[in-house]
């Protein structure tokens, strides 16, 4: 993983670590905003949580950056990796978080 955090409902990182040795892809400006974005498309996804089922996780591959997010019953989980990661790891990755946060 290159980076990792815990955002609130209202798009607050609660704790962010990135990885040693690696740089941000984005400005802290930037950051901020992504992780308000990430908190609102939450809310907007739950309207199709009736017909469609809750949402389990997000995948978006991008050329520089594989960008994850987790939704727990509180918080999001937001993570990011490189893109040339197997998707088989990323799935394993993806399944070993979310038993890892289910309380949170």
């Amino acid at each position: 993983m290159r980076f990792a955090a815990i955002i609130d409902s209202k798009g607050e990182i609660r704790e962010g670590i990135m990885k040693t040795g690696k740089t941000s892809l984005k400005t802290q400006k930037e950051e901020e905003h992504f992780c308000k974005q990430v908190a609102q498309r939450r809310s907007m996804r739950k309207e199709f949580d009736r017909s469609l089922g809750k949402v389990r996780y997000v995948h978006v591959e991008r050329e520089k950056v594989s960008q994850m997010v987790i939704y727990t019953k509180r918080n999001i989980i937001y993570f990011t990796m490189e893109p040339e990661m197997p998707i088989d790891v990323k799935i394993r990755l993806i399944t070993k978080i979310k038993k890892l946060t289910a309380d949170i």
